[in-house]
């Protein structure tokens, strides 16, 4: 099949669209990866060779204004261009995995009669995914809890579609195998609340007598800031804008600290790494805090709110994991109870499923081992 994956926006999207992306063209299909048009997208994107279309998008801002009005005409203009182009190529799938630029694709598929595939990760529903659901022939979910949200339309829990590498991979060179290592990270474009707080915390942890040493995923603002701190203050860290290969950063932790999106939240599980959850205060509907207190529930990770993040408590978490590896290990092995199947090869038969029945909205739901 020729399939469409919008998944443009930020990483929590791009991720597991490129890990289907990926999965598909594993079994045979072609796929082209549609974007959003923002700058994290080429970063997120580096390791995928296939075809890209560019399209142009913007988020739905709250309220009436003029910003409104135009993000309106923007939108309209995008699902005009992905009609054009998807009457020209004519996917036989349409696959989208939320955000804003899911929204012109979805719309385009729906005026042309192509099966259109959802993917929600978070366990509260974007706005798109919630306006797309009545359009789509079937809507994969990466939380159970999102089930409510699609009332009458039908849903598969598949979990978050995960890059192969991901598990497995070697540790990242240069770091101390024997060295309790501590992984910092705010998401694709960083986290400033997240950066200054916990490089603070592990600069006086180190001043104290605390033996530690850092990875730390600052997004490119504060990249230059956050290495000088650790510099000035003598501490053993690697600093990096955006690092592609994750799984050498998980593979050489031995806890993160990092918000709570859907992706990390499902590295995490799939990595068996313990963490400090922050959910975003200011995410969609709190749906990062709806992610963490449902790992946090299973045993996997504790929480702190942003309000909650100082500089102080944050040091005393850590040193306790240090003084505490038991508590970890506790941790991984709850981790390691949550694990889920392959959500990037249930996605695929998904789609291949939808390809065979166009439009069809009546199928019966497989009955996935999980």
């Amino acid at each position: 099949m020729n399939v469409a994956i919008a998944c443009g926006g930020t990483g929590g999207h791009i991720f597991p669209g490129v890990a289907v992306g990926e999965a598909l063209r594993a079994r045979g299909h072609e796929v082209a990866l549609w974007l959003g048009g923002r700058n994290v997208e080429a970063l997120s994107t580096s390791a995928w060779d296939g075809p890209v279309v560019h399209i142009k998008a913007a988020g739905f801002p709250a309220g009436l204004s003029l910003r409104a009005v135009a993000v309106g005409c923007r939108l309209l203009m995008s699902i005009v261009a992905c009609w054009r182009q998807m009457r020209r190529e004519r996917p036989d799938v349409v696959v989208a995995m939320g955000s804003y630029a899911s929204v012109g694709p979805g719309l385009a598929a729906r005026l042309l009669r192509i099966p259109l595939v959802l993917h929600e990760s978070n366990s509260v529903p974007g706005k798109a995914v919630l306006l797309l659901a009545r359009y789509a022939a079937v809507t994969g979910l990466g939380f159970d809890a999102a089930k409510p949200y699609f009332a009458g339309y039908r849903t598969v829990v598949t979990g978050f579609p995960l890059r192969g590498e991901l598990s497995g991979a070697a540790p990242l060179s240069g770091l101390d195998s024997n060295v309790f290592t501590v992984l910092v990270m705010g998401g694709s474009q960083g986290a400033h609340a997240i950066n200054m707080t916990a490089s603070d915390a592990l600069c006086e942890a180190v001043r104290g007598g605390v033996a530690l040493q850092v990875i730390h995923l600052s997004g490119v603002a504060d990249e230059a800031d956050v290495r000088s701190r650790y510099e000035a203050a003598g501490v053993s860290a690697q600093v990096y804008g955006f690092l592609a290969d994750m799984g050498a950063a998980y593979a050489a932790a031995d806890l993160a600290v990092c918000r709570a999106g859907a992706a990390s939240c499902a590295e995490l599980t799939l990595c068996r790494l313990p963490a400090v959850l922050v959910p975003l205060p200011t995410a969609a509907h709190d749906h990062q805090r709806a992610n963490a207190v449902g790992m946090m529930m299973a045993g996997g990770v504790d929480m702190i709110e942003q309000v909650d993040l100082t500089v102080l408590a944050l040091r005393q978490y850590v040193e306790a994991s240090c003084l505490h590896p038991e508590r970890l290990m506790r941790k991984r092995e709850a981790l390691d109870k949550m694990g889920g199947g392959d959500a990037a090869g249930m996605m695929c038969e998904l789609i291949e499923e939808a390809g065979e029945q166009p439009n069809n909205r009546t199928i019966e739901q497989p009955n996935y081992e999980r």
